[in-house]
């Protein structure tokens, strides 16, 4: 029986990996390189420290350990000026609906994300009431793949794994879900994600109907 729900942020309820791409580039920019939309899926539900480290390899920029976190804090402030003007309206299509009707269900709520931005955006969204748990880059050691984000999401609920349906729209998210044991809705292509069923967006499913298919 499915009785929590555990969503990735970026790329599931709301899109602001936008902004995390001009964020990067404009590091990668800085550190006299640059990047691609290609290389950039790779940035995905993937830890700010770990993102870093790959730009790094990418531009073949030299970077001591001080100008690794001031790097990291300036690509942050950056992001978080690009994102000030978010609300509800920027949501991804169907996605407060959908969260709105689990939680009416009475499914629990729980967010699984890399980024430490997370709270200051589902405050934005006018979201945070509907979620019991909130799991981020402040919580977590490991970044997806591995699972720990996600393991930690369904002990905060009080929850088994296998009780659990994860939301995510990148690879290293899915492959975080499936080595956690959980069930997982990919957001996105199915030949990019191999999750166990997908949808372009949340609107385009319902709570009940999954809860039914796992």
């Amino acid at each position: 029986m499915i009785k929590g729900f555990l969503f990735d942020l970026d790329g599931v309820i709301v899109d602001t990996a936008v902004f995390h791409f001009q964020a990067w580039r404009k590091l990668a920019q800085k550190l006299g390189g640059d990047f691609t939309h290609e290389q950039n899926e790779e940035l995905k539900g993937v830890s700010r420290v770990d993102s870093l480290k790959k730009i790094i390899e990418w531009t073949g920029a030299e970077v001591s350990d001080s100008e690794f976190q001031e790097l990291m804090e300036i690509k942050n402030q950056w992001y978080l000026e690009l994102v000030q003007t978010l609300g509800p309206k920027d949501a991804l299509p169907g996605a407060i609906e959908f969260l709105q009707s689990a939680f009416d269900d009475g499914i629990l709520i729980a967010l699984g994300s890399a980024s430490k931005n997370a709270p200051m955006i589902l405050d934005k969204l006018g979201l945070t009431s509907l979620f019991s748990a909130i799991i981020d880059g402040n919580n977590v050691v490991n970044g997806k793949p591995h699972p720990e984000v996600f393991l930690k999401g369904a002990e905060s609920l009080g929850l088994a794994p296998e009780e659990c349906i994860v939301f995510e729209d990148s690879i290293a998210g899915v492959q975080a879900a499936k080595s956690g044991g959980m069930h997982c809705v990919g957001i996105g292509s199915p030949e990019v994600l191999h999750a166990d069923v997908h949808f372009e967006a949340l609107g385009d499913t319902n709570p009940k109907a999954l809860q039914e298919r796992f």
